[in-house]
């Protein structure tokens, strides 16, 4: 794996990363839950709760790879197709977080660790909207050039794996600390998160 990661051009994995983290700290579900979890039960349930999320990132990453070189190894040409649609989608998430208002449901967040692990996992690995992402995001990043589709998919959806449970963490670990403050904060996150979003979709459609 190595050899691959460093097989990718600089600037390519870097605009992956920035993508990733414009993914990562959008106020979304598991953003949302992680936050409420921190506010609920602290610093160390909020964490938790990431870390919960952050595993059920790990299964969708494993389904990606398994459906994407399936796909692509069948139909040579779907990766043309996979950039349209990933443009598509990421336009459809910029709409999304613009009118979003980063509320927090009463009583979303965990209580207790455990709680917090395994609500946090099912919270994501049950949720299409994170299968649908990955297939849309991922294979824009990828080259036959470098090696097999799958083992590509795995490298870059474990850095995004890795980068989203960090940041998923810092935000229940932040919520438990300051608690409420930062919920009046995730509005003005999802408009920023919508233009971030747009000009990624952009540059997808462009390059």
């Amino acid at each position: 794996m190595l050899h691959l990661l460093l097989s990718f051009p600089p600037g390519h994995l870097a605009t992956f990363i920035a993508g990733g983290l414009v993914v990562n700290f959008a106020p979304g579900a598991d953003v949302l839950f992680a936050t409420a979890s921190g506010i609920r039960g602290g610093p160390r349930i909020g964490a938790l709760a990431g870390l919960g999320v952050g595993l059920g990132v790990i299964w969708h990453v494993t389904l990606a790879a398994l459906g994407l070189s399936a796909a692509i190894a069948a139909f040579p040409g779907a990766l043309v197709a996979i950039r349209w649609v990933g443009a598509a989608y990421l336009l459809y998430l910029a709409w999304k977080s613009w009118q979003a208002t980063g509320a927090l449901p009463e009583g979303r967040g965990a209580g207790s660790a455990w709680s917090a692990i395994r609500r946090g996992f099912l919270s994501n690995a049950t949720n299409p909207k994170p299968m649908l992402f990955m297939m849309a995001f991922l294979p824009q990043f990828t080259d036959p050039q470098l090696g097999p589709i799958w083992a590509q998919i795995v490298l870059l959806g474990g850095i995004f794996c890795f980068t989203g449970t960090l940041v998923t963490m810092g935000y229940g670990v932040l919520a438990g600390v300051i608690r409420h403050a930062l919920g009046r904060r995730l509005a003005a996150l999802n408009r920023v998160a919508a233009l971030m979003f747009g000009g990624l979709a952009l540059k997808l459609i462009l390059d």
